[in-house]
């Protein structure tokens, strides 16, 4: 079980790493699509396109990161006085009631969202732009299967009092 669990935290990991590159790579697009525009009255539309993907990219693939971290926002008004049973049992009830749901409802409406694009190799509507919009939607699908897997991991954990070095619950 243990050995489950650690291997959608490296999973997730490697996501977050991802979107921690995903920002630089935006980061250095954005700044290049200033100077071309402004400096050289250039632009050239893919690298405007690959700032807007670089930012949905950091928010599709570091959300699970951010959960295993246990960063995410949380409205703390009472959870802080809770004792670690009470934060436990809070936390897996969230997990299990509002995260797992919505993460299925999210790969249940996305699925065949992300099918047509593969059908027919979704591109850009913008002349010069990327011809990949199909890779896009489908990290909303990387982004579900990460969060749900990670909420499993997280209330596994919790269930089975496995060692988590991020997790108040515990």
């Amino acid at each position: 079980m243990l050995a489950f669990v650690q291997s959608i935290d490296r999973f997730n990991s490697i996501l977050g790493k991802a979107a921690g590159w995903c920002a630089l790579i935006m980061m250095l697009a954005q700044a290049f699509s200033v100077v071309a525009r402004y400096v050289f009255s250039y632009g050239l539309v893919s690298i405007q396109e690959s700032v807007v993907y670089g930012h949905a990219l950091i928010f599709l693939f570091g959300s699970a990161f951010i959960l295993q971290q246990n960063q995410h926002v949380r409205v703390d008004i009472f959870y802080a006085a809770f004792t670690r049973r009470t934060r436990r049992i809070v936390d897996l009830i969230s997990l299990l009631l509002f995260v797992v749901p919505v993460v299925g409802v999210i790969i249940w409406t996305s699925v065949p969202y992300v099918i047509r694009s593969w059908s027919v190799l979704e591109s850009s509507a913008q002349a010069g732009g990327i011809p990949a919009v199909f890779l896009l939607k489908s990290a909303i699908l990387v982004f579900a299967v990460s969060v749900g897997l990670q909420a499993i991991a997280i209330s596994l954990r919790l269930i089975f009092r496995l060692p988590d070095p991020h997790w108040q619950g515990n």
